[in-house]
């Protein structure tokens, strides 16, 4: 039988993301995945920032942390870590990792014990994509 491959718009999500977790839990066991999310609300409740990220495997991922301009530089930032790296280390992480770009102030950061591990250059054309890491 002759199989065929075709270009789709929406991605099949559901379909092989649950194809690569059943695998992965049979080579490296259960993952114990968990979301991990923390915001900054403003007076009118509007989210003014926050942390999105993930515990498995003992690592936490931090996926995103944005914060809205007018609130940079007061702390949020690092409370927002701050707070994301406690959940993980209760959730038992022993280490966390994510991607940053040069313009996104990697030195954020590196003042919080992350290190490059790895790094992209040209990603996007004329910047760098780092991949950091940090024992927790």
């Amino acid at each position: 039988m002759e199989y065929k491959i075709v270009a789709v718009e929406e991605p099949e999500w559901g379909i092989i993301g649950k194809g690569i977790r059943q695998y992965n839990t049979q080579q490296a066991g259960d993952d114990r995945y968990q979301n991990l999310c923390f915001v900054i609300h403003g007076p009118n409740q509007e989210v003014l920032g926050g942390i999105i990220g993930a515990t498995y495997w003992e690592w936490l991922y931090v996926d995103l942390l944005w914060i809205q301009e007018e609130l940079r530089g007061r702390g949020y930032g690092h409370r927002l870590l701050t707070l994301a790296e406690e959940e993980a280390r209760q959730r038992g992480a022993t280490n966390a990792y994510l991607d940053t770009f040069s313009f996104q102030v990697p030195d954020f950061y590196k003042q919080h014990g992350y290190e490059v591990f790895g790094e992209l250059p040209d990603f996007p054309p004329g910047h760098q994509r780092y991949f950091m890491r940090k024992r927790l």
